[in-house]
């Protein structure tokens, strides 16, 4: 359980810092910021392709394998930077490949250390809820630490020096996880002949397993549709804002108490989970974020809104530990990879999408008026969410997906 959780907060930092590190990089060169944004953009493309076929290969080959493999894999990406600038010499054509080939091993690792943490959980005897609290905190915590990591690195060694580090922590994670000793439930059931991985029906069962789980399938919509309405406050609408007024630091702190709120409301998952059934948390979360948008919609002065700030993270911190826990819970150790490869690419999806179509329209209607409509949003869908029938079976049991069930 120690070394999965060393191998988490560790990758959660190293791609901290390579989200910091790479666009300064792409900024030095080419002193473009459209260059930057097409670099995150095209950047986010592989995972379309590559995240389906990860859960397959989860489900078929192994949670640990995947795992330590794509971490290796991340590490020899993330040097590639270094070496080829040492020989030949970077140019943005060379970083956008490489970080298009960066992109696409990642999502390996995060989604086999996902499926490992039942495993992990029944080997050190901790309650599932209590790791899969601690397991998102820790992430949250890394990427909230790896920007502050990378820009010290930039000041001090440069930005392509600085991507040594994150190399030396993603081979950090894959040793962790290459020492752990645990059962792994989802490869001994497709050596039992428990499950179907080949073919197009075996990579498309993550998307079947959804399909027939009302609860699970609803839980992970909203979700997407939520993060699709909460991130562009982080990414476009309060740098906007904070720019307008020509205050970093207050932008910092301001992101700092919805990062600080959401690692602690993840963290506190667990706590919560031994106290209230699953569809009282989601009530709870969702209240909280409404509670949380409403005020920073306004834009306040800095103590309000960083107080709303830190209310809406702390809200929204049990929803992916919560989501972990109904997939774990609600679906069969052999088919859990392909699951949490379909939720990973609708993650990927949507609020990039929606960050984009936000940009685009504060540029013509203004911060204000574009956030306060965010808001309304997210509180209907909310609202929506907390009142649907399929949301309050979530603590029931799930109904098998078609075709046929696992044998013993």
């Amino acid at each position: 359980m120690v070394l999965l959780e060393v191998a988490n907060a560790v990758s959660g930092t190293g791609n901290g810092i390579v989200m910091v590190v790479l666009p300064w990089l792409v900024l030095e060169l080419t002193g473009s910021a459209a260059a930057a944004g097409l670099l995150a953009a095209v950047s986010t493309l592989p995972a379309l392709v590559v995240v389906p076929l990860i859960g397959a290969a989860v489900d078929r080959y192994g949670r640990r394998v995947v795992s330590v493999v794509s971490d290796l894999a991340s590490a020899v990406s993330v040097v590639a930077f270094p070496i080829v600038g040492w020989l030949i010499g970077l140019d943005f054509a060379w970083v956008l490949v490489l970080a298009i080939i960066g992109a696409s091993l990642d999502p390996g690792g995060y989604t086999a250390r996902k499926s490992l943490i039942i495993d992990a959980s029944r080997a050190g005897g901790v309650r599932l809820e209590t790791l899969n609290g601690v397991h998102e905190s820790l992430f949250a915590a890394g990427w909230a630490v790896g920007p502050l990591i990378g820009a010290a690195l930039i000041a001090s060694v440069g930005a392509v020096s600085a991507l040594w580090v994150p190399a030396v922590l993603f081979i950090v994670a894959s040793a962790s996880i290459a020492c752990m000793r645990v059962q792994d439930s989802g490869r001994e059931a497709v050596e039992a002949g428990a499950a179907d991985v080949s073919g197009w029906r075996g990579l498309t069962r993550g998307f079947a397993t959804l399909r027939a789980d009302a609860a699970l399938r609803t839980l992970t919509i909203a979700i997407m549709v939520l993060a699709g309405v909460y991130l562009p406050t982080e990414t476009v609408l309060l740098p906007v804002h904070f720019e307008s007024l020509d205050s970093p630091t207050g932008l910092g702190i301001v992101i700092g108490a919805l990062a600080g709120g959401s690692v602690i409301g993840a963290f506190a998952y667990g706590w919560l989970s031994a106290r209230m059934t699953q569809y009282r948390i989601i009530i709870v979360a969702l209240v909280g974020t409404m509670v949380g948008v409403i005020p920073m919609a306004l834009l306040p002065g800095l103590p309000l809104l960083v107080f709303a700030g830190f209310v809406l993270g702390l809200s929204w911190g049990p929803m992916q530990p919560l989501l972990n826990t109904a997939v774990q819970r609600r679906v069969p150790a052999q088919e859990q990879g392909r699951v949490f490869s379909v939720q990973l690419t609708a993650f990927y999806v949507f609020p990039p999408a929606a960050m984009l179509l936000t940009g685009i329209a504060t540029q013509r209607w203004g911060v204000s008026v574009v956030y306060v409509a965010l808001a309304v949003l997210l509180i209907i869908v909310c609202a929506i969410t907390v009142a649907l029938p399929a949301i309050r079976s979530i603590d029931g049991p799930t109904a098998r997906p078609p075709g046929p069930a696992p044998q013993a």
